[in-house]
Formats: structure tokens, C-alpha cells, sequence
């Protein structure tokens, strides 16, 4: 893909999508937005890519936010539009993506990035690491799902706290209040990445989309997800991968999951 804001790399079934601005912290600006949209699409599109990890360029900065640069210019319609493109185009399309999109979280991630990492499945975060929603301090909120998101992960009182204040808080905290999953230093947030990512690959493909879909029901509280869970579960006793995890239970041997 010729991309100028995205790097992409793809080895033994994982794509590594890297924001590549380290000059302006890996900054959303609406080119970032255009070109991960069209990552995104790809990634649905392509069999061979099964899980993602979207990462920041440079030491410093996962992402540290939108490019303000931009808001100079908008009124109300336009700033509902960003963000709806946004939520739309990037957000919702990595919150509710079939196969499994983490972020590694490398530096700086404030404001859009917090919410870019928050839309990923789940999160890792180098030792350096730093969080938050500082769209206060600019007469904003979070547009990009910031405001459920971060509720949802770590709970009402802290989520108001931090989106009220603007405070930034450090990966060991992010850690405490369970907004990332793991903490490690800088050399091996990668690895440690990809190595979660090819233990999930392994799996069922298709118990594992439904595992994304039924989590992201109950994340959001909806009433019918315990009848959504018995549906999936019926569903899946009629696939080829169901019927191979049992054989191969009891032959003892490991699984070949196909995806059907």
C-alpha cells in the first residue's frame, strides 16, 4: 500500500500498523484518518492478515492526539462530522473488527491516541508509556468514544476524574486501573505483542470473532447478551473448527483450525 502516514508490515499472519509522524508525536490529523481507514479495510478484506497491532513511529509517541491545527477552522456541523467520520471510518471498525487488533502502546498516548489505543481489543504499554484525555484544557471532550471507552475499562468515578482534570497518568497506574494489560520495558513491548497475537491466531478463528462480538455486547450493557451467547454457541456446534477441537482433544494432539 502507498501510504504516507502508515507504515505496514505483515510477518507470519500479523500486520504491524505503525502511525508514522514522529515529527508531530504520531498527531490524527484527517490524512492519518483516510489512510487507516483504508489499512482497515484491507485488513478485513485479507485472509492472511489475522490479528493487528497498531503502534507509534519514534520513542517518544504512540499518538498524542489530534491535529489541532485542524480545529481552527471548524463550527459545530464540522466538528460532529470529524468525529462521526472518525468513530465510523477508524474507531468502530477497530472496536468491532472479526480478528483480534491490539495496541502497543509505545509513549505519549493523549486524547485521540488514548481513544485509538481504548478502541483496540486490548492493550500493552511500554514502561514510558503515558494516558489521557486532556480535551478539556481546549474547551473540548473526547470525540472519538473516549468518554464510553474509558468509562467502560476502567469505571465511572476514575474515567470522570481524568476526563474532568485532564490529568495524564503513567503505565503503571494504567496497569493498577486495568486500562492496559501489560506493562513491559520499551525493547520488548513488540515481542510481547506479537507473541499474545500468535497464541490467539492459533485458535478457532470463528469462536474468536464470536469472543470479540459477545464482549463488546456486554461492554456496552446491552439486555440480550446472555440470549447473543447461547446463539453463538449453538451456531459454532455446526462449524468444521468445532468439530476438529473435539476430535483433536481427545486423539491429544493440537488443533488445525481452518476458519469453517
Amino acid at each position: 500500500m502507498q501510504l504516507s502516514t502508515i507504515l505496514t508490515h505483515l510477518n507470519e499472519g500479523v500486520l504491524t500498523i505503525t502511525i508514522n509522524r514522529p515529527d508531530k508525536l504520531n498527531a490524527l490529523n484527517k490524512t492519518v484518518i483516510e489512510e487507516l481507514h483504508t489499512v482497515l479495510d484491507s485488513f478485513y478484506k485479507h485472509p492472511e492478515m489475522k490479528a493487528a497491532i497498531i503502534t507509534g513511529a519514534g520513542p517518544k509517541s504512540f499518538v498524542a492526539g489530534a491535529d489541532i491545527s485542524e480545529f481552527l477552522e471548524l463550527d459545530a456541523a464540522g466538528g460532529a462530522a470529524l468525529a462521526a467520520k472518525g468513530q465510523e471510518q477508524v474507531f468502530s471498525k477497530i472496536e468491532n473488527a472479526p480478528k483480534p487488533i491490539i495496541a502497543a502502546v509505545n509513549g505519549f498516548a493523549l486524547g485521540g491516541g488514548c481513544e485509538l489505543a481504548m478502541a483496540c481489543h486490548f492493550r500493552l504499554a511500554a514502561e514510558q508509556a503515558k494516558f489521557g484525555q486532556p480535551e478539556v484544557n481546549l474547551g473540548l471532550i473526547p470525540g472519538y468514544g473516549g468518554t464510553q471507552r474509558l468509562t467502560q475499562l476502567i469505571g465511572k468515578g476514575k474515567a470522570m476524574e481524568l476526563m474532568m482534570t485532564g490529568a495524564m497518568i503513567n503505565a503503571a497506574e494504567a496497569l493498577q486501573l486495568g486500562l492496559v494489560n501489560y506493562v513491559t520495558p520499551a525493547e520488548e513491548l513488540l515481542p510481547k505483542a506479537n507473541s499474545l497475537l500468535q497464541t490467539i491466531i492459533h485458535k478457532a478463528p470463528l469462536a474468536i470473532s464470536e469472543v470479540i462480538r459477545l464482549t463488546n455486547i456486554a461492554a456496552i450493557g446491552a439486555d440480550n447478551g446472555l440470549q447473543e451467547e447461547i446463539n453463538a454457541f449453538g451456531r459454532l456446534f455446526d462449524t468444521a473448527d468445532a468439530k476438529e477441537g473435539a476430535t483433536a482433544f481427545l486423539e491429544k494432539r493440537q488443533p488445525v483450525f481452518k476458519g469453517k
